[in-house]
Formats: structure tokens, sequence, C-alpha cells
């Protein structure tokens, strides 16, 4: 392992979305829990992943796409709502996998991956996963980490880190990585602002956290020879994934009736879902009603999984979230709200008609 720390990196290159900016009438508490909750899923939403067959450079063996359907295997079995599913056709897919060597390996954050269809890819491994079966298998669940909404852990505000910054710079510049200085600050020395993270511990064994070799970490002192984290899902990487996407079943999930509003009276951040039989076939509409910010989208059930119908996004502006949508008698629907902020509590509700 003292070897290890003086071996030079892989590291991933993320992709961040911009930091969201707000009108002038919104609160900063507001706007706060809307950036700590940004890029997140709604909870037990199917992600739909799909291999890049063409072009060439972008594809990959068996052996290196079975890393990361195993990978995606260990982030459900951690116990979380969301579902994964390997689907043929790229047009069906919300993640874009590409196996490019020398382009460095990274992924979109969160729902911005359905944001880049101008970008092909929304992720990308640059190196072998199984030349080194550890280093691999880290790689692929640090990268859908990423996918899950996940940023870089050692860019947490309160990890205390003090960089040597010139050695940084001189060591990612060069073998393997030849990153820019931008790239490197962008994702190594830049801290994340603390209003876009919750709590307040640093994890320095999280799967999203880079190992580093001796010379790079000032302070803590205990870690100027050499940072390695023990590799796999931490346990504090399992109980963010689960505050964020807790084990949906029937029990959680209550019935929607035309023309009965239901009270949202929960905390900012968690989620609500409604499942709907609709007696006749005919448009539905479905609102929120109250000052909040919420995600809301309608799936309809099937037996391979749920399919998104339709989805709106009302935080940080002044309206709210509405659905309009032609449903079919016979069939059964879920209705998913994510509260990301309320003015008062109890004041927020879900209706349709």
């Amino acid at each position: 392992m003292a070897d290890d720390n003086r071996v030079p990196r892989r590291y991933c290159a993320v992709r961040y979305p911009k930091r969201r900016g707000f009108a002038a009438g919104v609160s900063a508490e507001r706007a706060r829990l809307l950036r700590q909750s940004a890029n997140k899923w709604l909870n037990g939403t199917t992600l739909r992943y799909w291999f890049f067959d063409k072009p060439k450079r972008w594809t990959a063996a068996d052996a290196q796409k079975n890393v990361v359907r195993e990978a995606f295997g260990k982030w459900k079995a951690l116990g979380i709502g969301l579902e994964f599913t390997e689907v043929d056709k790229r047009a069906e897919a919300d993640i874009r996998i590409a196996f490019e060597q020398g382009d460095g390996s990274w992924s979109y954050i969160g729902t911005d991956v359905r944001t880049r269809r101008a970008d092909p890819r929304t992720m990308n491994f640059g190196w072998s996963l199984t030349g080194d079966p550890v280093e691999g298998m880290n790689t692929a669940m640090h990268e859908i980490g990423h996918t899950l909404g996940f940023p870089h852990e050692h860019q947490n505000p309160f990890a205390g880190i003090v960089w040597n910054e010139s050695a940084v710079y001189a060591a990612l510049g060069g073998r393997p990585n030849h990153w820019s200085r931008a790239t490197t600050y962008r994702n190594i020395l830049e801290r994340i602002a603390p209003d876009s993270v919750q709590g307040s511990r640093w994890d320095p064994d999280s799967v999203m956290h880079y190992p580093f070799e001796a010379g790079l970490i000032e302070k803590p002192a205990r870690y100027r020879a050499g940072l390695t984290p023990a590799g796999g899902l931490s346990a504090r990487d399992r109980a963010w994934a689960l505050a964020f996407y807790p084990a949906i079943g029937e029990a959680t999930t209550r019935r929607l009736e035309p023309f009965q509003s239901v009270a949202l009276a929960f905390a900012p951040g968690q989620q609500a879902d409604f499942r709907f039989d609709p007696a006749r076939t005919r448009e539905y509409e479905f609102r929120t009603f109250g000052a909040s910010d919420t995600v809301m989208a309608l799936d309809e059930m099937r037996a391979a999984g749920t399919r998104r119908i339709a989805e709106d996004d009302d935080t940080g502006v002044e309206r709210n979230a509405r659905i309009k949508a032609r449903l079919r008698a016979g069939r059964s629907y879920l209705l998913r709200v994510r509260l990301h902020y309320a003015q008062a509590s109890g004041r927020t509700a879900v209706m349709v008609w």
C-alpha cells in the first residue's frame, strides 16, 4: 500500500453542471434547499443504460461492459429505490456509455444526463476496467455515483484538506492524466459551495473520493504520505444513497382519487408516490397547489418496469407543477412528487381531475 501512494493515479474528470442562479425574489434559504437536491433523480425512476455499438472507438468487449453491469448491481444492492435496466436502443437510454481510450473516465451529474442530447455520450471509461479488477470496479461505481447525482467527496467543503497546490498541478499535468490547470482546479482544488451539500462530515473512504499519492495533501498531516480510500461503497455512501433514494414498496404508495386533494406534509427532499387507476380513458390533469417547489412525474406501470410519460419541474419559479396526459382505463400509473421547498408546512397539496 505504501508503494501505491507513490504512483500517479488516473482520475475522473467529471462534467459538473453550471451552478444554478435564481431570480431576485428567491430567498437564500429557498435557494439553499434547491441547490442541495439539484440533479437528483425522482426516487423510483427506472434509469435505462446503453453501450455504444459504433463508432468502434466507443465500443468495448463484453468483459469491460460486464464490470459496468456489475457496478450498477452493487449500487442497487444497497437497497435504493432507483431501478437500472440495460436497453438495446440508443433512443430508449438515459445513460449512454462509451469506452474511448485516452479520453479519460467521466460522467455528467445526475439528471443533467437528460439535458445533454447534443453530447452523444453521458459516461465514458478511458482505460481498461479489467487490467486491475479492483480499480476497474471502483472506477465504474464512481462514475455511476456521478450519474446518481453525487459529486467528488474530496471537494467536500467540510473536508478541511489543505493542498500542496503546486504539487497537485504538476502531478495532474503530467502522465497519465495530462490535465490542464482548469481541469485540475475544477476536479480537485475547487471546493463545492457549502449550500450545495448536505451534512458536514467528510468521508475519505467514499467511492466518490480519489486516492492521492504522497506529497499532494499538506493537511490533515496523516495524509501527507498519501490517501487511499478503502475501496467499494462505504457506509456513508450507503447512508447518502438511501437518504435520497430509499426503498420503495406498496406500503409507501398511496392511492390518488379524482377531485380529492392530498396534503404533502413532509420535509424538503422527501418524496410521495401515488398510484392512480383511471376508471375512464380520457385526458387527466395532475397539479400541485401551494407556495412550494416540487418536481412531479407521471409513470406508467408495466410488467418490465415503469415508463416515464411526463415530468414537470417548478423549482425556483412562481408557478405550480402541472401534467396533462391521456390515460387509459385498465392501466395503472404512478405519480411521483418530490418536495424541494415549502413556504409553510402542510400548505402543499396534489390533486388529479
